[in-house]
């Protein structure tokens, strides 16, 4: 039985408003060459402008296609990202 990847992002540090906005940082999704990374919205956020949101996220969407290369986790400045 093949082992599943699990990766995990911690958004009180990158994305969600708080310390990071991965829309200026995007370290992991440039590192990571199968392109498991998707950068969106936070879904169900409060937005002061629904036309201008402030609140995002990279969700690791195709954990399937890891290679477990862990360059997203060696890339990442605050140390906000782990893979299993």
């Amino acid at each position: 039985m093949a082992r599943r990847t699990r990766i995990t992002i911690d958004y009180s540090i990158c994305g969600d408003g708080n310390e990071v906005d991965p829309r200026a940082c995007g370290a992991c999704m440039r590192a990571c060459g199968p392109a498991v990374f998707t950068l969106h919205q936070t879904f169900g956020a409060e937005e002061k402008d629904p036309c201008d949101p402030q609140q995002w996220r990279i969700t690791p969407l195709w954990a399937s296609l890891c290679t477990r290369c862990n360059k997203c986790v060696k890339i990442c400045p605050k140390e906000a990202i782990t893979v299993e």
